[in-house]
C-alpha cells in the first residue's frame, strides 16, 4: 500500500479552508451594497477590488488605510465621486473587507 505524501493533502485542505473566508467576504460585501458601486474586477461607480489591490500592493500600512477609507469615506483618490462613509460598519467587518480587497478580492 502506498502513501501519498501530506503536503498535497494540506494544500488542498488549506484551499477549502480558504474558500468559505472568501466567499464569506464577498459576501459581506454585498450584504454592505459595496457591489453597488464596486466590481471585483471591473470599475462600476468606484475603482474594481482588483484595481485597488493593485495600487495599495506593496504598502506597509494598507490594510489600515483601506479600512479608514471604508469607514470614513474619502475623495479624489480614484476621480471625483466621493466614496460614501461607512459609519455602522464595525471595525472586524472593515478589517475583513479590507482583507479580502487587498488579496485581490479573490
Amino acid at each position: 500500500m502506498k502513501f501519498l505524501p501530506a503536503l498535497p493533502f494540506l494544500s488542498a485542505l488549506a484551499l477549502l479552508a480558504a474558500s468559505p473566508a472568501a466567499h464569506a467576504n464577498l459576501q459581506l460585501a454585498q450584504k454592505n451594497n459595496c457591489m453597488a458601486c464596486h466590481g471585483v474586477d471591473k470599475k462600476v461607480v468606484g475603482p474594481a477590488y482588483q484595481d485597488v489591490a493593485k495600487k495599495y500592493t506593496g504598502q506597509k500600512d494598507a490594510q489600515a488605510q483601506l479600512v479608514a477609507s471604508i469607514q470614513k469615506g474619502g475623495s479624489g483618490r480614484w476621480g471625483p465621486v466621493p466614496m460614501p462613509p461607512q459609519p455602522t460598519l464595525s471595525e472586524a467587518d472593515a478589517k475583513a473587507l479590507a482583507g479580502w480587497i487587498l488579496a485581490g478580492a479573490k
